[in-house]
Order: structure tokens, then C-alpha cells, then sequence
């Protein structure tokens, strides 16, 4: 399998990010999604995908986002946004949802992120700045419990500079546990043999290379 080159579409946008993550989430796995951006995954999960969704403030089965008359201001994910449930979902208290996620009990779980290193350290909780707000909430938990860590974020800042990174600059969240990053440029696979580029999205490989400070190669 080599690198795959999307040259007439991209960068992409929020929700054409969110397919592409939904696209390689395997059938059957219990999936958590981080508050912001990751939550839109839910919406492009095709019914018959058997994915279970879990959030950390204590419910398994979670559906879409409600709207309309199907909100219920009792039933939130962890971002506080309206959810729905489907058949059999489940309910229980913080502490097992939190065991769930340290036990090693998700085979997925999403984040957002600040910076990604190339060696999958990950870096999304605060920025460092005197008044910016930290927010952990249970990233840690799931960077480290969860069997593999999908990352979203877009590529490049405003400034340009690329947030996948050789060394993380911001406070850490997690060592070396960042197995895929999604961005609106390229999906990266991030392990001990490096880091490789498996699509790109209104970019070519050599150009993408050219752009980032660590080094890249094609899957």
C-alpha cells in the first residue's frame, strides 16, 4: 500500500474530517469521543457499523446528537451537548465509566490535540499561556487506557508552523500513545518506526514533507 494522494479535494473541512476518521473505526469497537471536534464522528458512523459509543460522564450506546423533540436536557455526552441513546444503551456512575477507560476497555477513543510528536506524545489539555484555562478532563485516562488513540486537529496553526511536531512544546498529556492523526492535510501513522504519510488532502507528499520539521515516509 503506498501513500494516497487526494490532490482535488482538500484541505478538508470539519465534517468531511469526521467521515474520514468514522471511515476507519472498526466495526464492533466501544469508541469514546473527546469533547469538541472528535463528538461530530458520531454523525457519520453508518447504522450498521455495531460501533458503541461511550462518554466518560457514565453512559455506553450513545447515539447522535439529539435535536428538536428528541433532546433531553437529562441525557448529555461529556461536552454537555444533547445526545440521543439507542436499544440497549446503559447508564452508571463516574467512577466505572473512568475504571472502563483506565482498564483498558476501549478500542478507540478520539481527541483533539495541541501538538502531536513525532514519537505520538500528545499534548491537548493546556497551552501553556498565563491565561489560558486548562481542561484535562479525562484525556489522560483515555490517552493511556484506550488501545489505540486517534487524534484531530488541523495541521498547521494560524502562523503556519505545523502542530505535528518533533518534541511537544505545550504540557503533556500522554507519552507515545497517539497511533493515527487526522488532520485536514494528512492522515499520519505514528509508531517506533516513524512517522508515514497514508493520504493527503490538497497536497502532494513532497510538498507536505517540505512543510513539516520532522521527517516523513510513504506508506
Amino acid at each position: 500500500m503506498s501513500t494516497v494522494e487526494h490532490l482535488d479535494r482538500g484541505p478538508l473541512g470539519r465534517e468531511e474530517l469526521a467521515a474520514v476518521v468514522a471511515r476507519d473505526i472498526p466495526r464492533g469497537a466501544f469508541v469514546n469521543l473527546g469533547i469538541g471536534q472528535p463528538t461530530t464522528v458520531a454523525e457519520h458512523l453508518p447504522a450498521d457499523s455495531g460501533v458503541i459509543l461511550h462518554t466518560e460522564n457514565g453512559m455506553l450506546g450513545m447515539g447522535p446528537a439529539a435535536t428538536g423533540d428528541d433532546v433531553d436536557p437529562d441525557l448529555t455526552n461529556a461536552g454537555k451537548i444533547p445526545v440521543t441513546e439507542l436499544p440497549g444503551a446503559s447508564y452508571f456512575h463516574h467512577a466505572d465509566s473512568f475504571a472502563m477507560m483506565r482498564g483498558g476497555h476501549l478500542d478507540v477513543c478520539v481527541l483533539g490535540a495541541y501538538q502531536v510528536s513525532q514519537r505520538g506524545d500528545l499534548a491537548n489539555w493546556h497551552t501553556g499561556a498565563p491565561d489560558a484555562i486548562p481542561a484535562v478532563g479525562g484525556a489522560m485516562d483515555l490517552a493511556i487506557g484506550a488501545k489505540n488513540v486517534f487524534v484531530m486537529m488541523t495541521l498547521f496553526a494560524k502562523d503556519g508552523t505545523p502542530k505535528l511536531v518533533p518534541a511537544c512544546t505545550y504540557p503533556l498529556t500522554g507519552l507515545a500513545c497517539v497511533s493515527r492523526l487526522y488532520t485536514d492535510r494528512a492522515i499520519f501513522h505514528l509508531g517506533p518506526e516513524g512517522v508515514t504519510v497514508a493520504e493527503t488532502y490538497g497536497i502532494g507528499f513532497d510538498e507536505l514533507a517540505e512543510r513539516l520539521e520532522i521527517p516523513v515516509r510513504r506508506s
